[in-house]
């Protein structure tokens, strides 16, 4: 996992204003997208993609003034690589395609896991059904 988490962390690192504006344009497009994912091998995926997704719009739009800038960007990066149909692992892989998504997700929600867990207390957000070790 220690690969993961600096691929994260390099994934953020490279977000820009621009790809945050291009991207906060899509979330609504890309939680509906996410809706749709079937695998039941990471059952919470879905559930976490959204609050990530929730979570950028916040911080985006002013909603939400106390979210980490770092888990703002690594949040950013983790639902664009989520997004993706082709990556390290193509989505239609039959149980296997969303391994990488999932393991993204869970290494952004880790690395930033008390910015994330006072993000859910302050929106009424149940975290233990958000967090990885869920």
């Amino acid at each position: 996992m220690p690969e993961i988490a600096a691929y994260v962390k390099h994934g953020g690192a490279a977000i820009t204003p621009r790809v945050v504006a291009t991207i906060v344009r899509q979330i609504p497009m890309w939680k509906a997208e996410f809706t749709q994912i079937k695998s039941p091998s990471h059952p919470h995926l879905i559930d976490q993609l959204q609050f990530l997704a929730d979570a950028v719009e916040d911080f985006a739009e002013g909603l939400d003034k106390d979210l980490t800038y770092t888990s703002f960007v690594e949040a950013v990066f983790a639902l664009t690589y989520a997004h993706k149909k082709v990556d390290i692992i193509p989505d239609f892989v039959a149980k296997l395609g969303h391994a990488d998504d999932s393991s993204i997700v869970r290494a952004a929600l880790i690395q930033n896991e008390r910015a994330f867990a006072q993000y859910a207390s302050r929106h009424n957000i149940s975290w233990a059904k958000i967090t990885s070790q869920a």
